[in-house]
């Protein structure tokens, strides 16, 4: 028997700026990327929000939607995503509104409840607003309520925003957002591209208590999978220096801007500072294609994910449309199943 897989292939794009390249530079590639994701039939096409890192250029996420809606006609173009609590609702269902009617059917909305940032940054974003547990669920409500059709009792409408209706995720590397998305029924996406921890019991605990919705009739899950993907296993080892290096910059508190591929890197690490990077990208798939057709499979096989978001930063940003054409002809190949 052959079984065709049962997920999808999707991209989040955090817009990474290579070293010796400009922000413009930078954008316009994210640009082609999407692109090419489109032709090799990606469902969708996600950035996330950050803040204050020379690295990363989708701080100014709605914005960004909007020009990589606006540069391709088919997949879906979203946030993976904006930072709720940096952000009053009615902003957010007034920009994705806009979006919404600019590019009808093919925006969405996926909110996270981190900063996205540093404090310093962070207080700078929200002035003298401050956060609870509870503020993020109220503002999700929110939201909900000014993308839905207006009532004639409202007070306040998103102009544009009331009515489109824009599908709204919830997006976490913990349980909270698991549960949050569970009693609302919505979509949830899993940051394992750099949180793979909690993975198995966010996804678990999210299909144990979702309660369907007029949005869902029944769980559907994304999980962030970074992908380093070469002819070979070798070439892909090296590729990947760029990823370990841009990791290990985190933990030290060095964002840096994308750096250029390094022979033997992991080498030169500490024990500590391997295990370090092993466990922040622990859902990579690293490889050769036959490596990734095995493993983005697993992946998909252990979490009964949806769609795969791969998180694709090769520095070369040919080798990395080259990557994604590796990830989508594993998908795409049938697979050989025993007789039961």
């Amino acid at each position: 028997m052959t079984q065709q897989p049962t997920f999808s292939l999707s991209m989040l794009d955090l817009v990474a700026v290579r070293e010796g390249v400009s922000v413009g530079q930078s954008l316009a590639t994210a640009l082609a990327t999407a692109q090419h994701a489109e032709a090799l039939g990606f469902k969708r096409y996600w950035v996330a929000e950050h803040h204050n890192m020379q690295g990363i250029a989708s701080s100014a996420t709605a914005v960004l939607v909007g020009y990589l809606a606006g540069g391709t006609q088919r997949i879906r173009v979203g946030s993976g995503g904006i930072m709720l609590p940096n952000h009053a609702p009615l902003v957010v269902a007034e920009a994705f509104g806009t979006l919404a009617e600019l590019y009808p059917n093919r925006i969405d909305l996926g909110l996270g409840r981190a900063p996205g940032t540093d404090q310093a940054t962070m207080r700078a974003l929200r002035r003298d607003r401050t956060e609870s547990e509870d503020d993020f669920p109220r503002d999700v409500a929110e939201l909900q309520r000014l993308l839905a059709p207006a009532q004639d009792t409202q007070r306040i409408v998103a102009m544009p925003g009331a009515g489109t209706q824009v599908p709204i995720w919830l997006l976490g590397s913990s349980l909270f957002s698991a549960q949050l998305a569970a009693q609302r029924g919505l979509p949830y996406a899993f940051a394992s591209h750099f949180a793979p921890r909690l993975l198995m019991q966010a996804v678990d605990l999210y299909r144990q208590l979702f309660q369907p919705s007029a949005h869902l009739a029944k769980p559907y899950v994304a999980i962030g999978v970074p992908l380093i993907a070469a002819p070979t296993d070798e070439e892909a080892d090296f590729l990947a220096s760029s990823v370990y290096q841009r990791v290990l910059g985190i933990l030290r508190g060095d964002r840096r801007r994308l750096q250029a591929p390094q022979a033997h890197f992991l080498a030169r690490c500490s024990p500590q500072e391997r295990a370090a990077i092993a466990d922040f990208l622990g859902a990579a798939v690293v490889g050769g294609p036959d490596t990734v057709e095995t493993q983005l499979h697993a992946l998909a096989d252990a979490t009964g994910a949806d769609e795969l978001l791969l998180v694709c930063d090769v520095f070369d940003p040919a080798l990395r449309l080259r990557a994604l054409d590796i990830a989508a002809q594993a998908v795409a190949t049938e697979r050989s199943l025993s007789p039961a």
